[in-house]
């Protein structure tokens, strides 16, 4: 993504839409064919993470949304790995040059990179006959040796979640219609609160000193928070013991599930969430909450680590196991 003098097509688009959210030094306002990220005696931490039109939203999303989606599922794994966002890069695969969805593809863009503090690096634009795919590189910084890994998880630490879990799952069955969307029809503002949940999500960077500092083990949920946690505890060599009445719930989605229109099933597999789930000691647990309410993030203790390699196990009200047929979304 380098806008030069002898100006291309791409090299227009970039100078017009893309440019203007390069404020960081080392981006050389796009100018070059790539980028000086200062470590600052800091581990940089890197992840990426691509959408497809289709996949990871519906063809007649909103640009702007799609553009905030992006940026903020990179976000929400710095978020959870304890660092603090310094820039991204940004691949985009266009159909066609559409420069009133491209306008606000970026003033959604701009924005978010503004209010996160992660401006823009560069990237590359290309065309496709394919879907629209947006792929973003976010890189974080932390002190050096403290980012905070999937393995670390000890028996006796508590499993905790920030926000809510299954929205964003719930809100995409809105867009689709059947059962979820009838059941809310009429209602606006429970429907908009899903599908917002959905198009624009959460990331809990405010969090994210307050993880480094007292989390053993963390992740986001992306795929399903019984899926996740599975991989944490897989990687961590333990297990976990679930109260799926304390997994944290909307108030649309405790109505959804009252009402018998979905089952916990669907709430602990859904994708999209985008929250945080990490595992705290006992003896951190009271600073950590302090920290989270100060930050204004909202918590919840929804079980233990435990010996074992099993696969971490959902107990319903009685001490019931509830079997579930899968744990997560997966793409293949």
């Amino acid at each position: 993504m380098a806008a030069g003098s002898n100006a291309s097509g791409e090299d227009s688009l970039i100078a017009r839409y893309f440019k203007p959210l390069a404020t960081d030094p080392g981006a050389f306002g796009l100018t070059d064919d790539a980028a000086v990220l200062k470590a600052d005696g800091c581990d940089i931490v890197v992840n990426t993470d691509a959408l497809v039109e289709g996949v990871h939203f519906l063809p007649d999303d909103p640009a702007d949304t799609i553009a905030r989606k992006a940026l903020r599922v990179n976000l929400s794994d710095l978020a959870a790995k304890g660092a603090t966002p310094a820039g991204f890069v940004l691949t985009l695969a266009l159909r066609e040059t559409d420069h009133d969805w491209l306008a606000e593809f970026a003033r959604g863009l701009g924005e978010d990179a503004t209010l996160f503090g992660c401006p823009l690096l560069g990237g590359d634009t290309v065309s496709t006959p394919g879907p629209l795919m947006i792929s973003i590189t976010a890189f974080g910084r932390v002190p050096v040796g403290k980012m905070v890994r999937r393995a670390g998880a000890l028996v006796g630490d508590r499993v905790v979640v920030t926000g809510t879990i299954g929205d964003a799952a719930l809100g995409l069955a809105v867009l689709k219609g059947g059962a979820v969307a009838t059941a809310l029809a009429g209602d606006v503002a429970m429907t908009g609160a899903l599908v917002s949940r959905y198009r624009v999500p959460r990331p809990r960077n405010a969090l994210a000193k307050a993880v480094r500092d007292h989390a053993s083990a963390a992740m986001d949920v992306s795929d399903g928070l019984a899926g996740d946690l599975a991989k944490l505890c897989a990687t961590s060599g333990v297990s976990a013991t679930i109260e799926a009445q304390a997994v944290p719930l909307s108030t649309p989605a405790k109505s959804l599930v009252e009402r018998g229109i979905v089952g916990i099933e669907a709430i602990v597999t859904g994708g999209d969430d985008y929250e945080i789930i990490c595992t705290i000691p006992a003896d951190r647990f009271e600073v950590f909450a302090h920290a989270a309410q100060l930050a204004g993030i909202s918590i919840a203790t929804i079980g233990t680590i435990v010996a074992g390699y099993s696969t971490p196990r959902f107990l319903d009200a009685q001490g019931r196991e509830i079997p579930l047929k899968r744990l997560s979304y997966s793409h293949f």
